[in-house]
């Protein structure tokens, strides 16, 4: 499948470990397709490769998400130098510049996804944020963090104040620009992601009427429950199931 991008296999020349990592990444790029979350060829998910060197996969800037397979993906280093790419393709600055900060700073970031949906960056424009206005909402909220919009994200400086205000959360509104995901694996990234977007779709949708504010004793409870939300155990049955509706789907993703 795709063969007039002339993009050849990197199985037999990656580790086991590193091509894995690539199966599950480019998943996630045809899970955000299906969910009809890209943004044409704009927007990115990357991935922490195995190994010392700090290198990350991150998508070809020119094949849509539904394209994306495994050899597909470009490996580049903090500096943004590619390392391995055997497409046609290059990667776009602005997400190495937000991608390579995250990864850079925290640890558990293995895996980082950032969207411009319509529900996402709508919630993100508004003045308070994600609103806890709904059960999906109120789980999130002890794991969300805000920052500011400064442009398009070309300047390295702006690096530092993405990983200030990251701090340790999991979650993270790009204010005027969209939602962002940040997990151990891809598969805790992708549940974070999802519950985002659910929670600001069903935002955008409340808000066009009278909201039932949840009363504070229900609010601090959901609060407490969802500090677990990301316990791997739930993130993972999930991807299971993903993973089986992508073989279903069109397997090639693994290519």
């Amino acid at each position: 499948m795709y063969a007039d991008l002339n993009i050849k296999s990197v199985q037999e020349e990656v580790s086991a470990e590193e091509w894995q990592l690539r199966v599950e990444l480019a998943a996630c790029y045809r899970l955000v397709a299906l969910h009809g979350w890209d943004d044409l060829i704009f927007t990115h998910i990357s991935a922490r490769v195995p190994g010392p060197e700090h290198h990350f996969l991150i998508n070809p800037y020119g094949m849509q998400f539904e394209e994306i397979t495994a050899s597909s993906l470009v490996k580049i280093d903090c500096e943004g130098e590619i390392v391995a790419n055997a497409g046609p393709f290059s990667f776009n600055k602005a997400g190495f510049v937000i991608h390579s900060a995250i990864h850079m700073a925290r640890d558990d970031a293995q895996c980082v996804i950032h969207l411009h949906t319509p529900d996402g960056v709508a919630v993100s424009a508004q003045k308070d944020g994600l609103l806890g206005i709904s059960q999906h909402a109120l789980l999130l909220q002890p794991h969300m963090a805000y920052h500011h919009y400064e442009g398009v994200a070309f300047d390295t400086a702006e690096r530092s104040r993405l990983v200030e205000h990251l701090g340790d959360k999991r979650l993270f509104m790009l204010r005027n620009h969209g939602t962002l995901a940040v997990g151990r694996t891809c598969a805790e990234a992708f549940m974070g992601i999802f519950f985002l977007e659910k929670a600001c779709s069903v935002q955008v949708r409340a808000l066009t009427g009278e909201i039932n504010w949840p009363d504070n004793a229900a609010k601090n409870t959901t609060w407490q429950q969802g500090q677990d939300m990301f316990d791997r155990s739930v993130p993972d049955l999930a991807w299971s199931a993903l993973m089986r509706k992508l073989d279903r789907i069109d397997p090639s993703f693994k290519q």
